[in-house]
C-alpha cells in the first residue's frame, strides 16, 4: 500500500482554542470558533498517562488550526460507554466530521450507524474499526502496522543473530497493548513476519517465543507481568516491546528480575526519548525503535475530515492513508533525534497535508 511520506484533557467534552475569540458553550465548556465555521470532533478513547496520545492530540489540534476550522476533542477515559456519549455530543454540538481513536472496534456500532444516517463523515485514527464497521467510514489513518512491526521483528531477529550463537537456545518475551485488539494483533502478525522470516532465511537459530503478555500500552501496567516472565525464565534473552509507551515498566520489571543487562529490546513508536537512550548507550539492552508518527497521524485525520466534508472524496485512496516509518537504531539514532519533539514524524510530510 502507498504510504505518506498525549496534555491530559479531562473526561467529557472539550473545545480547542483555534483562529478566534472565546465563546461560552451550552455545555458549560469554553470554547472557539474556526474561520470558516466548520467543526470537527476527535474522539480520543484515553489520554492520560501516555505521551503518544498527546502528541497524537497535538498534530489535530495543530493540522485544524492551520485550517482554520474548530476542533473538538473528547478524552473517555478508557470508557466505551462514554465514547459513545462523547462522539453524539459533538454531533449536537454541529460537528460536521468525526475522527475517533476507538477504545473497542465494534463498541461504537450503534454511534457509527447514527453518523451514516445523519450523513457525518468518520476517520478512524490509530485504531482500525472491525471491518463491518470500517466500510461506513471515509478514511483509516495509521502506520501500516504490518510493514512497522515486521521491521521490528527482523531487526530483533538480526541482532539476536549478532549476539548469539546457533547453539544458544534464545527466549523471546512480546508485550502487547490488550488481548482482542486489533492494533495489538497487526503487530504481533507484523512482528512475527518479520522475526520468523528472517530466521527462515538465515536457518539453525533456536529460538523459543513465549506467550504474548500485555502492558494495556502504560508503563505500570507492563511492569507486573514483565517482572513475572524474567522470574519465570532467568535465561530470557530477548524483548519486544509494542509501544515505546510501556519501556519504562519493561525495563523496571527486567530490572527486579535481574536480568536487564542480559536481553535485547526492540520497540514501537519512535521515541525521542528512546533514541536518545540509544545515543548514550548504544551497547544497552534497548536496540531500536520503529517509528509510527503521532503528531502526522493526528494531523492527517484532521485533514481527511476536512476533506471529505468539503467534497473532496478522492484525499484517501482504498480508504486508508499510512504514515511513514523509520527505524532507529544506535547507529542511525542521532539522524533521527530532535529534542524538540516526543515521537519522530517527517516534516516533509507534514507540509504536504494541504
Amino acid at each position: 500500500m502507498k504510504k505518506m511520506g498525549r496534555t491530559v484533557l479531562g473526561l467529557g467534552l472539550i473545545a480547542l482554542t483555534l483562529n478566534g475569540c472565546s465563546q461560552p458553550s451550552s455545555a458549560g465548556v469554553s470554547g472557539t470558533k474556526g474561520s470558516d465555521n466548520l467543526i470537527i470532533g476527535f474522539s480520543q478513547h484515553r489520554i492520560a498517562g501516555s505521551d503518544w496520545y498527546k502528541m497524537l492530540i497535538e498534530g489535530a489540534k495543530a493540522q485544524a488550526e492551520k485550517q482554520g476550522v474548530t476542533i473538538l476533542v473528547t478524552d473517555a477515559g478508557g470508557d466505551a460507554v462514554q465514547q459513545n456519549s462523547d462522539i453524539q455530543n459533538m454531533m449536537s454540538r454541529g460537528a460536521k466530521g468525526i475522527v475517533v481513536n476507538a477504545l473497542d472496534p465494534r463498541g461504537i456500532a450503534n454511534t457509527v450507524n447514527e453518523l451514516e444516517k445523519e450523513g457525518i463523515p468518520l476517520v478512524a485514527v490509530n485504531t482500525r474499526l472491525s471491518p463491518e464497521l470500517e466500510k461506513k467510514s471515509y478514511c483509516f489513518v495509521a502506520e501500516d502496522q504490518l510493514d512497522t512491526a515486521a521491521s521490528a521483528g527482523k531487526e530483533l531477529a538480526r541482532k539476536i543473530a549478532q549476539k548469539y550463537s546457533k547453539d544458544e537456545k534464545v527466549k523471546l518475551a512480546v508485550i502487547g497493548g490488550y488481548s482482542g485488539e486489533s492494533t495489538t494483533a497487526l503487530r504481533q502478525e507484523g512482528f512475527l513476519k518479520g522475526f520468523n522470516g528472517y530466521f527462515e532465511a538465515n536457518p539453525g537459530y533456536k529460538i523459543e517465543i513465549l506467550p504474548i503478555r500485555y502492558g494495556e500500552w502504560l508503563p505500570d501496567k507492563a511492569r507486573v507481568p514483565v517482572q513475572q516472565i524474567a522470574t519465570a525464565n532467568p535465561d530470557l534473552k530477548a524483548v519486544f516491546s509494542m509501544s515505546d509507551v510501556m519501556h519504562a515498566g519493561i525495563e523496571q520489571g527486567l530490572r527486579e528480575a535481574g536480568v536487564l543487562d542480559k536481553v535485547i529490546i526492540v520497540s514501537y513508536d519512535g521515541a525521542m526519548a528512546l533514541a536518545k537512550k540509544m545515543m548514550d548507550e548504544p551497547n544497552g539492552p534497548l536496540q531500536a525503535t520503529v517509528s509510527n508518527s503521532p503528531y502526522l497521524q493526528g494531523a492527517t485525520a484532521v485533514q481527511m475530515a476536512i476533506d471529505v466534508v468539503k467534497g473532496n472524496k478522492t484525499s484517501c485512496p482504498g480508504g486508508a492513508r499510512y504514515t511513514e516509518n523509520v527505524l532507529i537504531t544506535p547507529e542511525n539514532a542521532k539522524q533521527f533525534y530532535d529534542p524538540n519533539i516526543s515521537y519522530y514524524y517527517s516534516k516533509e510530510s507534514l507540509t504536504k497535508l494541504q
